[in-house]
């Protein structure tokens, strides 16, 4: 360790600063989408079987449920713009415009250039967790996915039901891409009814045993026309690990709930970013 400064105590006394104030997000309309949930019909159904991704579309306007069925099971969650890929959930700046864990009122940001909603989530059966002893909370957008390059660089396996494999394979199988083509979309995801955080002495990544129940859900609101897949991760509660055979794993379903004609009043789409993309040039 080098040495140590004399004036180290009052370099790690300064205060912090929020990095980006939330003041002036624009707000979703909270009340106004309750209302047409409220009244919304369960319109479609898809599962995600263990170890296993399944892929949905939400058209703009209608709300998507996920739900824990038969055990406690963890989720990836992508999402893309359902007419443009290259528009997909961006994890890094949603978890720095809101922070390391979602939940209701919450919003799901795209990738740049067009930053702006993709859906908001409405309803979370789990916002009581809040934080626990070891400092973990729920559903983060701080871990990636577990994927087989990790797997190959740290165990020298070939694992191919991890959620990146589960996740390219739903895509390939919406889209009609190639393996190859449609792995290129995936990305870093929200983790559905993980709970996470940080370890104190060391700062790594770390999980524990979900507190997710049949019949808890997180329910999402669908600012745009959204492609989605979800994997239902093959660590189960991610209680031990999260690429394995051995995990007691459970299903997850999807349901796409459509509110019935003017529940959203005037409600348009987000449009993209309005920032002009010249750069300076």
């Amino acid at each position: 360790m080098s040495e140590i400064p004399p004036d180290a105590e009052a370099r790690r006394a300064v205060a912090p600063v929020i990095c980006y104030p939330d003041e002036t997000l624009p707000l979703p309309d909270l009340a106004l989408y309750a209302a047409a949930l409220a009244e919304g019909k369960v319109t479609e159904t898809h599962v995600a079987a263990p170890r296993d991704a399944t892929a949905f579309r939400v058209p703009a306007g209608a709300f998507f449920r996920i739900v824990s069925l038969e055990g406690p099971q963890v989720g990836d969650l992508n999402l893309w713009n359902a007419d443009d890929l290259s528009e997909r959930f961006y994890s890094g700046k949603t978890r720095a415009l809101h922070r390391t864990h979602v939940t209701t009122g919450d919003r799901l940001w795209s990738s740049f250039p067009s930053l702006r909603p993709m859906a908001t989530i409405v309803a979370d059966s789990l916002d009581w967790y809040g934080t626990d002893p070891h400092g973990a909370r729920v559903h983060d957008v701080i871990g990636t996915r577990c994927d087989p390059y990790t797997g190959n660089l740290l165990s020298g396996t070939q694992y191919h039901h991890c959620c990146h494999s589960n996740l390219t394979r739903a895509l390939a199988d919406a889209t009609g891409l190639a393996l190859a083509e449609a792995e290129v979309h995936v990305h870093d995801v929200l983790n559905v009814f993980m709970c996470t955080g940080f370890t104190r002495e060391t700062g790594q990544y770390m999980m524990k045993a979900s507190p997710v129940r049949p019949g808890d859900h997180l329910t999402f609101f669908a600012e745009i026309d959204l492609l989605g897949a979800l994997s239902a991760c093959p660590g189960g509660d991610c209680s031990a690990e999260h690429s394995s055979d051995a995990a007691r794993c459970h299903p997850l379903r999807i349901e796409v709930l459509t509110p019935p004609p003017g529940a959203l009043g005037g409600w348009v789409p987000p449009p993209p970013n309005g920032y002009d993309g010249s750069h300076g040039r």
